[in-house]
């Protein structure tokens, strides 16, 4: 295996490579064209991570994603939450007087309206964002620019012409960060550790209730779980398959209580990772509370 390498989705100067320098900074960065690549690129042994977006404050969770992690055959060892700033890039000497037409990935494109309308810049949608800032050096027009990362305005050699011109301030993504190995030795409880969470995916038997029935043993065992989604399987309406995170290692005994209750009720349960929660998750749960 190839150590000291952490693979992303994207050209670099993307937010997920942003992530990498953020939370493996003494890791290569390697780009990967598809989430497809980046896991490939750690269980053929060319990476030793994955840094994989998993959702969005504003947009929900990243496609595919969900279906991805169970087949990966990776484990998540790691999360992290990275704030979406957004930079108008442009050309060297360029001015926002100058710029006509903006682009960047739909996506990035629907968080800037605002600003947008604001200078009468018109969007155009390109394939991602940092590959939108290298096509704006690579065409080297005044009047074109890209809507980007700082860090691939430092990668391209464009200028900021504005930064911070996203319509919400608080966007944010969260990354799972995943290895080839599990890590379950990290427990919270120890000085300086941080709340452990656990990942899992299941599929509920085929019985009158049983997500229901499922989900009681967190309730009753006191366990917190903070994030269940379903999504299809195959395609097909009636295979549905669970998403979930909780609060708690597998090994406290409230949640080992609560995992065996639920594995009554289903037909599937894989654990995709135990890791420390970020510190955002704190920060957030006393805002709100």
């Amino acid at each position: 295996m190839t150590k000291n390498v952490i693979a992303f989705q994207g050209e670099p100067g993307a937010y997920s490579h942003q992530a990498c320098r953020f939370y493996r900074p003494q890791m290569e960065a390697l780009p990967c064209r598809t989430f497809e690549d980046v896991i490939d690129a750690v269980r053929s042994g060319r990476a030793e991570l994955a840094m994989l977006p998993v959702e969005n404050s504003t947009y929900g969770r990243v496609a595919d994603i969900h279906h991805l992690l169970p087949e990966s055959g990776l484990h998540i060892i790691d999360e992290g939450f990275v704030r979406v700033r957004i930079s108008l890039l442009g050309v060297p000497g360029a001015r926002i007087e100058d710029v006509t037409d903006a682009m960047s990935h739909t996506v990035l494109l629907g968080q800037c309206r605002g600003f947008l309308k604001q200078h009468d810049i018109r969007s155009i949608t390109g394939a991602d964002t940092a590959g939108s800032a290298m096509e704006v050096a690579r065409r080297g027009e005044k009047s074109l620019a890209a809507l980007a990362a700082p860090l691939a305005g430092e990668i391209y050699k464009l200028d900021e012409l504005a930064s911070g011109i996203e319509d919400r301030q608080n966007n944010t993504t969260r990354f799972l960060i995943m290895s080839r190995e599990p890590n379950y030795a990290r427990r919270d409880g120890l000085a300086g550790s941080a709340t452990m969470m656990t990942t899992f995916v299941f599929r509920v038997r085929n019985i009158p209730a049983a997500l229901y029935k499922a989900m009681g043993g967190f309730a009753t065992n006191g366990v917190n779980m903070t994030k269940l989604e379903s999504y299809m399987v195959d395609g097909i309406f009636t295979a549905t398959q669970f998403y979930a995170d909780i609060e708690g290692h597998p090994e406290d005994p409230n949640v080992a209580r609560a995992l065996e209750e639920l594995a009554y009720f289903t037909s599937s349960l894989e654990i995709l990772g135990v890791y420390p929660a970020d510190p955002l998750r704190a920060e957030q749960a006393a805002e709100t509370a």
